[in-house]
């Protein structure tokens, strides 16, 4: 019995240092992309996104050494996202990151749908979708090379997507679901080609989930949305559901309009930086991708 009693303390203590070697690092954490990786609401707004639930659960662990998810930008596509990581805010943001998360290749394929929320029909067309798909693939690949150059130190996660239109018709769900299916097999495809880890969000949203995406006429989740996205990742990046984020640990609702995060940014920007801002409007202009957008861009642009 006594060397049972030693062996069962040997394991415990190994197991014991494994699980405080395994998170012994404390991550720099750079979310990029689009929207999701930026936080949008149901509704327009911006708050805490999956990006951020990751954080906070690191934060918990005293495991987040930064975090930022100022490469986020709602509306941006893959052409978009390869822009944004080769300015020079970016290099300075990822030459120390040692966790990235990439959002992209949405805004791609699904600028191409149309729906109609009060029918329940969704409309695209399939040589528009394959040439979208292509373009992820194409710029998708120059993301994570450029990714492996600007942030040696990173472990790079792509984040895939789930099925963003919950509330329509069965009949009209089976083509999209299979472009979207094709966009989550190319991003899973690149990120293994790139040494990055592919993050299957898709199982835990499914077809039907009105509760997670309750603004039939919008594609963005709410926080128990994002939370299932968090979890996600976290099982990827642990290798077990033991860090996932219950609902009772989510931060309280704080939505912002876009006006209020450019009235927030710009009151604590120093004057001579907001000529850059300004002067960044014809850029963002060619970004589509969320409805209310043009009239945000319209304030910035006057003051």
């Amino acid at each position: 019995m006594k060397h049972l009693g030693s062996l069962i303390g040997m394991i415990i203590l190994v197991m014991t240092c494994w699980g405080s070697s395994a998170f012994a690092q404390t991550e720099s954490y750079v979310a990029i992309g689009d929207s999701l990786a930026a936080g949008q609401t149901p509704f327009q707004q911006i708050d805490a996104g999956y990006s951020d639930l990751i954080a906070m659960r690191l934060q918990a662990m005293d495991q987040l050494k930064f975090y930022t998810k100022e490469l986020a930008f709602p509306g941006f596509t893959t052409a978009n996202v390869l822009e944004r990581i080769k300015t020079e805010e970016a290099r300075d943001l990822l030459a120390n990151a040692t966790l990235v998360t990439v959002s992209a290749g949405a805004n791609d394929l699904l600028s191409l749908v149309r729906l109609n929320p009060t029918a329940g029909t969704l409309t695209f067309s399939q040589l528009q979708a394959d040439y979208a798909l292509n373009i992820v693939r194409i710029n998708m690949e120059a993301i994570l090379n450029e990714l492996g150059v600007l942030a040696p130190k990173a472990q790079v996660y792509v984040i895939g997507y789930y099925f963003a239109y919950p509330a329509v018709h069965l009949t009209q769900k089976e083509g999209t679901n299979a472009q979207l299916v094709k966009l989550n097999t190319i991003l899973q495809q690149q990120a293994e080609l790139a040494g990055a880890v592919y993050v299957n969000v898709y199982d835990s949203f499914g077809l039907n989930a009105t509760n997670y995406l309750p603004n039939y006429a919008d594609v963005h989740p709410n926080m128990e949305g994002y939370r299932q996205m968090a979890n996600a990742f976290l099982k990827a990046y642990s290798g077990s559901d033991a860090l996932n984020i219950a609902s009772s640990q989510l931060p309280q609702p704080n939505p912002l309009s876009f006006e209020e995060i450019l009235k927030e940014r710009t009151s604590t920007q120093p004057k001579q930086q907001k000529v850059t801002t300004s002067q960044s409007v014809e850029n963002i202009r060619s970004i589509q991708g969320f409805h209310g957008y043009t009239a945000f861009m319209g304030k910035l642009e006057k003051r």
